[in-house]
């Protein structure tokens, strides 16, 4: 039975693989050639480069450690591989949390004083969110750095001691990971109800001049909030699969549970990277084009019916 699951996830987690790094290269070359072409690159495009960039990055990680983990299960993941992870996987969730932020400012209509001002200063807004990004991320790797020494010790003689020492270092580090996952999450959360409470207030301005609700506005403020909430939903999901999945190898060693959440998280970099194709009027056109040339190309190239 586990075999027949182990094969199962093995196809998910190819097919994912291959999609994930079919759309994030997508979006960087889309981006990159427009930004060649105009000689210049908007901000969001840039946030969406970076990020795709990372989700490669992130991607062949999280492929690599699952197929590792499936064919020698006895090797325990090295300290190097966890801090790129831990690395990768930080700059690729910041930058997510980033797009969110942008879309906030750049689209919501504000009535509080605080919320113009910081609208007027993105850049600094920008500049702290990096510095908060920055400062975690240095927490997250002493945390991973004293979890290994720890953990090397434990192999040098089996004492009490070191194993209560080792479970403490470990809840640490669960406790540093869920941290780093939930300040950007929440984040996210405040902007989505901000977007949500700009698009009310825009809607009922809209109704007390009886107009229809269907104007330019209302469409990117909808479009943007169906990003933010896919973007939540695949990250709650992501972040709830990696402490459990972290929990599978620290705390007891169970394969198949590791595997199975490890499956459901690497689900996230490929799944949100679809969502913000089909969310982006460029990157969507720009893919509708590339299926529709490439339609054409197979039926010019195939072989006319003689008997037609």
């Amino acid at each position: 039975m586990a075999s027949v699951l182990q094969s199962i996830l093995t196809i998910i987690v190819t097919v994912v693989f291959i999609v994930g790094n079919f759309a994030n290269v997508f979006i960087s070359l889309v981006n990159c050639s427009d930004w060649v072409t105009r000689q210049r690159i908007y901000a969001v495009d840039g946030i969406l480069t970076a990020l795709a960039v990372s989700r490669i990055v992130l991607l062949w990680i999280m492929f690599i450690g699952w197929f590792s983990t499936l064919f020698n299960p006895v090797i325990n993941i090295g300290i190097t591989s966890h801090v790129l992870w831990t690395t990768v996987n930080h700059f690729s969730t910041w930058i997510a949390t980033s797009l969110s932020i942008f879309y906030l400012f750049k689209i919501a209509s504000f009535s509080s004083h605080i919320l113009l001002q910081l609208k007027k200063r993105f850049k600094g807004v920008f500049v702290s969110t990096i510095l908060v990004c920055l400062i975690l991320l240095l927490y997250t790797l002493v945390v991973i750095s004293i979890n290994e020494r720890t953990r090397m010790k434990e192999h040098e003689g089996n004492v009490t001691w070191k194993t209560e020492l080792g479970t403490t270092v470990f809840l640490s580090f669960l406790r540093g990971v869920t941290l780093v996952h939930l300040i950007p999450f929440v984040t996210s959360i405040v902007c989505c109800l901000l977007l949500t409470y700009s698009l009310h207030r825009h809607l009922s301005q809209m109704r007390q001049h009886s107009k229809g609700s269907q104007d330019p506005s209302t469409e990117v403020h909808v479009k943007a909030l169906k990003t933010v909430v896919s973007y939540l939903l695949l990250f709650a999901m992501y972040s709830v699969s990696i402490i459990i999945s972290g929990w599978s190898l620290g705390w007891f060693w169970n394969e198949t549970v590791y595997l199975l959440f490890q499956t459901l998280a690497i689900m996230y970099p490929s799944s949100h990277s679809c969502v913000l194709i089909c969310g982006n009027r460029k990157l969507k056109g720009a893919f509708m084009l590339g299926v529709w040339q490439a339609r054409y190309l197979l039926n010019k190239k195939k072989p006319s019916n003689p008997y037609q």
